[in-house]
């Protein structure tokens, strides 16, 4: 399939503030990712993981190594536009994103700056509303609503500069359990519906069990990458570094230890009640 990035033996350092001592962030990392593909990179806190995601979005560049995006060098900086526009990038807190007092004007803000003609930019703050379920809300104003829909409306930002590859860092950390799903649901369907290339950096297993693919990071290196089943079947690998597992996972993965002879890739409870009614 035909990528849509590509990190070749990448390396970042950063300076932690003292005299002379520097950090190693991302370990000599090789990674791609396919057009259309929906990829969860996971990974405990200081793993590496935001700091990758950063880098596909250029907004940070290798101390050693190359990052191509559809086609671009990051470390060029005559592609920063071109990438930028290529690969949007939603953050954690959604209040951050936010820039203007009514939902649309603040949709309109990306393709304004784009130098897109007013008509256009009409059409994509529509169409971007309708496809993360906001067009009634077009005229509210972004700090009046809830989490979820604060993110939504990040979302459609991003979205109404026609991306062809969107990473969420995090995107429902700050949010409850409905606003997460709702999130969640629109994401899957950016990548099913629309064909936009889908990074999701997430902690939640649950929300990684969606994902074509899955890669694990620990201190800066992809120690494991798979399906969502293959890779969770790792499940001392993942308690090692500080991961959960998919609850019916690890209840498989315990009932295999006791004995029982039942499958360690079950993924969610129906198929968990299937391998249960089919023990002799």
């Amino acid at each position: 399939m035909e990528k849509m990035i590509e990190c070749k033996n990448v390396v970042f350092k950063y300076s932690t503030g003292e005299e002379g001592i520097e950090k190693l962030a991302i370990d000599g990392l090789n990674l791609e990712v396919s057009k259309g593909e929906f990829l969860v990179i996971l990974g405990h806190n200081g793993s590496g993981k935001s700091t990758v995601a950063k880098h596909m979005n250029a907004l940070l560049t290798p101390t050693e190594g190359t990052v191509i995006v559809n086609g671009l060098d990051t470390s060029d900086e005559n592609n920063i536009w071109d990438i930028r526009s290529t690969a949007g990038m939603v953050f954690q807190n959604p209040d951050n994103q936010l820039v203007a007092t009514i939902v649309e004007e603040d949709v309109a803000f990306g393709p304004e700056n784009l130098g897109i003609p007013p008509q256009e930019i009409r059409e994509r703050v529509d169409a971007a509303l309708e496809k993360v379920g906001m067009s009634e809300y077009k005229r509210h104003a972004p700090h009046l609503l809830s989490g979820g829909q604060k993110q939504r409306i990040a979302i459609a930002g991003i979205l109404a500069m026609q991306p062809k590859c969107i990473i969420f860092d995090e995107p429902t950390a700050m949010l409850d359990p409905s606003g997460r799903k709702e999130v969640i649901n629109n994401i899957k369907e950016l990548n099913k519906k629309h064909g936009i290339t889908v990074i999701l950096i997430t902690h939640y297993m649950d929300e990684a069990a969606e994902a074509d693919r899955v890669i694990v990071m620990d201190k800066g290196k992809a120690i494991i990458e798979g399906v969502p089943r293959d890779v969770f079947s790792h499940v001392e690998t993942m308690k090692k570094i500080g991961l959960d597992v998919p609850q019916v996972t690890e209840i498989c993965y315990e009932l295999r230890k006791a004995g029982i002879d039942i499958d360690t890739k079950i993924l969610n409870v129906n198929e968990m009640v299937s391998a249960l009614c089919q023990l002799k």
